[in-house]
């Protein structure tokens, strides 16, 4: 929209002798009367252009928007910004490390030197030995493949159970999702090492596989719940309920429809729930009910934190207990990471 401006005579508000008005009380000559009248007719249709300059003579300009200064280019923002990147740094080394532990390794983990054991870290023993003279720098390597491979198989199992039972407690009518919930709120009530302890008690000798298994079992309600609440907002969206139309099943619709829009809310979950296990396994192996001493993992180098107190060989329970610690935290940092990012998306939505 074109708008006109209206230059006023120096003689305040009369009009003066041959003057006539046009438009918002415009002033011009009679001789120009008809000339501005086409121009207003002109201006009114768009076919007049805005001049490149004022021209102080005519009582009319046309204004409108000016064109804005030039304004810098706001920075990018560097790739690795608000993003875990030492962490995850970091966990690659542990990850690369234990999957080629044999290429790092510079000893037999299981192999016992009692002529070196309680032996004090040196240019032959990186990290010490223990009280058993293994070399604790390989058993970390080798160790860590036992402790990953249950924080990751647990939390498979469990991520599977969460899924299957939140599916059934969103799609399910409300009196069963009401009974399927109270559930779940029963065993969140229960401490998680309890069940833990009681069902390791039931199976018997524990191994990696039954340590796994336990703590998968007893570590799937909190998943459980953000699928169920993830599964009612869109169950009733069109392409589910047309899916269910043409025949598709429970676990067709759960894969194909509804897993895809809840699987970046539980991701950071997952996580999580890795590192969970991992601190159990430690946990019980520190309280003497988890893996044997001949089984190496990094719970079971804790375990023998209260011979190296005792003997005073700092080497055997801090330098495990450090990487453990580090790779905990640096998998929060991961697991909050994605749950920042999933409540950007939210916030967006």
């Amino acid at each position: 929209m074109r708008i006109l401006r209206h230059h006023l005579y120096d003689g305040g508000g009369e009009v003066p002798e041959g003057k006539s008005t046009i438009g918002h009380g415009a002033y011009s000559d009679g001789a120009d009367k008809s000339s501005e009248i086409g121009t207003l007719k002109n201006l009114s249709e768009g076919t007049v252009e805005k001049p490149d300059r004022a021209d102080p003579a005519d009582p009319f300009q046309i204004v409108g928007i000016q064109p804005s200064s030039s304004t810098l280019p706001a920075p990018k923002k560097k790739w690795y910004k608000d993003k875990p990147v030492f962490s995850l740094l970091f966990l690659a080394i542990v990850i690369g490390g234990c999957l080629c532990c044999k290429l790092i390794m510079t000893k037999d983990p299981t192999y016992m030197d009692l002529m070196n054991y309680n032996r004090a870290p040196d240019r032959e023993f990186l990290f010490g030995t223990d009280t058993m003279g293994r070399d604790i720098f390989s058993m970390i390597w080798y160790g860590g493949r036992i402790s990953l491979f249950i924080g990751l198989f647990s939390t498979l199992i469990s991520t599977m159970i969460a899924v299957v039972f939140g599916g059934i407690s969103g799609i399910a009518p409300q009196w069963l999702d009401t009974l399927l919930m109270r559930l779940t709120e029963i065993l969140l009530s229960i401490p998680n090492l309890l069940l833990v302890i009681l069902l390791q008690a039931i199976l018997g000798t524990p191994n990696v596989v039954t340590i796994s298994v336990v703590i998968g079992v007893t570590s799937w309600t909190s998943i459980a719940k953000v699928v169920r609440t993830e599964v009612r907002q869109i169950r009733s969206s069109e392409y589910v309920i047309a899916s269910r139309c043409m025949g598709g099943g429970f676990f067709h619709l759960l894969w194909h429809h509804l897993a895809p829009n809840f699987v970046s809310s539980i991701m950071f979950m997952v996580v999580m729930n890795i590192r969970s296990a991992i601190v159990s396994e430690s946990t019980l192996s520190f309280m003497g009910i988890g893996l044997p001493l001949e089984i190496i993992s990094w719970g079971s180098m804790l375990s023998l934190s209260e011979k190296a107190l005792l003997t005073g060989s700092w080497w055997i329970i801090l330098i495990p207990g450090v990487f453990l610690v580090v790779t905990l935290l640096c998998m929060t940092e991961v697991g909050n990471y994605l749950r920042r990012q999933v409540n950007q998306k939210e916030r967006n939505l």
